[in-house]
Parts: structure tokens; C-alpha cells; sequence
């Protein structure tokens, strides 16, 4: 089943659940996935890569609006972010952890012969590449951050 499939799915399990703040969530995610398929020059069918990649922009968009709510002390506006944010997790694969992370890095380090921090750019691109989709972005730098220094 494609993502395209799943998210339907849920979406009329939101539907029968009255579920606003899963429906909000799915049908952020079906639009994202709309319009990636119909800008000019896509194919018709997106890559399991490239649908990672907009779940995982749609997921650090409501972190990130749900961290400025919280400064601001808006627990009201944040909380539905929040929600929405691990209702889209739920499509996107089982995050690594740490210490997985880190065997990658340390692997790519020594294969790489990298050498501080100029090398960083060179670690941090064959690192993001293979954990694409498994790992985020903010997590894998400063891992190589702290390898590399």
C-alpha cells in the first residue's frame, strides 16, 4: 500500500471518529502530497524518498509553530500542533536512536578519513543520505558535531 493509500485510509477512520485534529493532520499530508505530484515536471507518482521527505516537513513544522507557541506561553495553540505532529509520525518509519546514529557517523568518520570540523559538510552529507527518513536532520549534526571535534 502506498502512502498515498494509508493516509486515505486514516483519514476515513478520522471521518467515521469525528477526529478534527487526525483529519487536520491527514489532510495536511494529502495536500502536501497533491501538490508535490502536480508541480511542474513531476511524475506522476512520488518516490518513497520524496514522501518522507514532506512527512517529515510537515512533522517539523508543528514542532517548530508548537515550540514558538510555548514560548509565548500558548499551551492552547500548542497542544494541537503537538497532536498533529504524532498523528502524521505515525506514517513515517522507526526513528533511530542515538547511539544507532552515532555508529553510522563513527562508520562514515573512519571511511571518510575526516579530520575536524572542515570535513563536516563531506560526513554530513553521506550520513544524511543513508539515514534519510530515519533520523533527523538537527540529531545527525550534532552528533558529527561532537565526533568531529
Amino acid at each position: 500500500m502506498s502512502l498515498q493509500e494509508d493516509v486515505m485510509s486514516a483519514l476515513k477512520e478520522a471521518m467515521k471518529a469525528k477526529d478534527q485534529t487526525a483529519l487536520t493532520a491527514l489532510r495536511a499530508v494529502k495536500s502536501a502530497i497533491l501538490l508535490a505530484q502536480t508541480e511542474s515536471g513531476a511524475k506522476e507518482d512520488l518516490t518513497e524518498e520524496q514522501e518522507l521527505k514532506i512527512l517529515q516537513k510537515l512533522v517539523k513544522q508543528r514542532k517548530d509553530s508548537a515550540a514558538i507557541y510555548l514560548e509565548q506561553d500558548r499551551k492552547d495553540l500548542a497542544l494541537p500542533e503537538i497532536d498533529e505532529a504524532e498523528v502524521i509520525s505515525q506514517f513515517l518509519p522507526e526513528a533511530l536512536s542515538d547511539e544507532e546514529i552515532e555508529k553510522v557517523v563513527v562508520m562514515t568518520i573512519e571511511e571518510v578519513g575526516a579530520e575536524g570540523m572542515k570535513d563536516m559538510g563531506k560526513v554530513m552529507g553521506i550520513v544524511s543520505k543513508e539515514l534519510a527518513g530515519k533520523a533527523d536532520g538537527k540529531t545527525i549534526s550534532t552528533i558529527v558535531r561532537q565526533k568531529l571535534a
